[in-house]
Order: structure tokens, then C-alpha cells, then sequence
């Protein structure tokens, strides 16, 4: 099986963009939601951005942004690939000349591949767990036997992975990628170095 990608989102320190590097991550998110206790105002993400090395995939994340505020944040961060986790449509996300992925909060097998065939023209699908009125980050999974196999777009798994369940999920999902955020944290928005070394080692073991 080839080696499985991994996302440390929630980044909001330099010193923590550094250490999931270090382990092994191929991508990190920054939280663009102001609700979030993850979130991060655009100019520190900048600064931290611009401190990376190469061959590193920094990833935006929106809920429902205005396409002015968008336009302003990539600019001022040049960050790689935009993620969008609200009612977005794929009109919508094409918009911005920039890659992109859709998040999709997965409740029933119908739903998601009703999804899955209108966000189609996405690099990638995230799929997370649901929780009425909360667009991610819930800690939660979901049931994973609700993703098809015959997937259009690469599917990067979401919601309540943690360093003692990824294994397990890597090998019954096999996603092309998998994001975590709380799941190796030591508090909100504050990652754990042991955390995301076990993490990134239980991905590809």
C-alpha cells in the first residue's frame, strides 16, 4: 500500500509547524474561523509560513468566508491550497484560480455520494464527522463503512483520529490522506510533540 498523507491542521505556532515537519507531515492547516480556538489571524500565519522549508502543502481553511476575505488571505499568506468546510458550492470554491478541497460532514451513505459526484472538480474530499451546527473539529469519528470504495476524488479522513486509533483507520479506510487537529494537541490550538510523532509513526507504520 503506498504511504498514507498526513495533515497537521490547527497550526498555530511556529515551533509546532517546525515539530510535525520534523515527524513526517506532509501538510499543514491554518484555521482561518474566527470561531475556532484554533484560529489564527492571517499576518501570524504569514510569518509562520514564510519560515518553512520547501515541499511542504500549507492549507487555508474557510467556513462560509467571504470571497473578498479569501482573496485577502491568500494573498497575504501565498499559501498552497484552499479547504473549505461550510455550505460552499463547487462554483464557489473554482473561484479562486487555486487548488482546493471540500470538507463534508458525512451522516448517511446517500448523502455522500450525492456529494461526492457535486464536489467533483475538488483535488480532494475531506470527510469528517457531523454534528449539527458544528462544521469539524468535534473529536469525533464516524462510521467508516459509509465511504464508497469507488471514491471520484482522493479521500482524506477526518474527525476523532488520535494516535491510538489511526492505525486502525488507515486500514479500513485507506485513504490517500488523513487530518488531525485535537488529536494531538496538549490544549486548544497547542500541539503535542509526542502526540504527533506517534501520530505520523501509527499512519505508516
Amino acid at each position: 500500500m503506498s504511504r498514507t498523507r498526513v495533515k497537521i491542521c490547527g497550526i498555530t505556532r511556529l515551533e509546532d509547524a517546525l515539530t510535525a515537519i520534523d515527524a513526517g507531515a506532509d501538510a499543514l492547516g491554518f484555521v482561518f474561523y474566527s470561531p475556532s480556538p484554533r484560529y489564527i489571524e492571517p499576518a501570524v500565519a504569514a510569518d509562520i509560513i514564510c519560515q518553512l522549508p520547501p515541499f511542504i502543502t500549507t492549507v487555508a481553511l474557510f467556513v462560509n468566508e467571504t470571497e473578498e476575505n479569501i482573496r485577502q488571505i491568500t494573498e497575504l499568506t501565498q499559501i498552497d491550497l484552499l479547504q473549505f468546510h461550510g455550505d460552499e458550492t463547487s462554483e464557489f470554491c473554482q473561484g479562486f484560480n487555486k487548488a482546493w478541497i471540500k470538507a463534508l460532514r458525512v451522516r448517511n451513505a446517500g448523502q455522500l455520494q450525492d456529494d461526492l459526484q457535486q464536489f467533483s472538480q475538488a483535488r480532494a474530499i475531506l470527510l469528517d464527522s457531523y454534528r449539527p451546527g458544528v462544521p469539524g473539529g468535534t473529536g469525533e469519528t464516524f462510521n467508516w463503512e459509509l465511504i464508497p470504495k469507488d471514491s471520484p476524488r482522493p479521500i482524506i479522513l477526518a474527525g476523532g483520529l488520535t494516535p491510538e486509533n489511526v492505525s486502525t483507520a488507515v486500514d479500513q479506510v485507506q485513504p490517500f490522506g488523513i487530518d488531525v487537529s485535537g488529536g494531538v494537541e496538549a490544549s486548544k490550538g497547542i500541539k503535542d510533540p509526542v502526540k504527533i510523532h506517534a501520530f505520523i509513526r501509527g499512519a505508516n507504520p
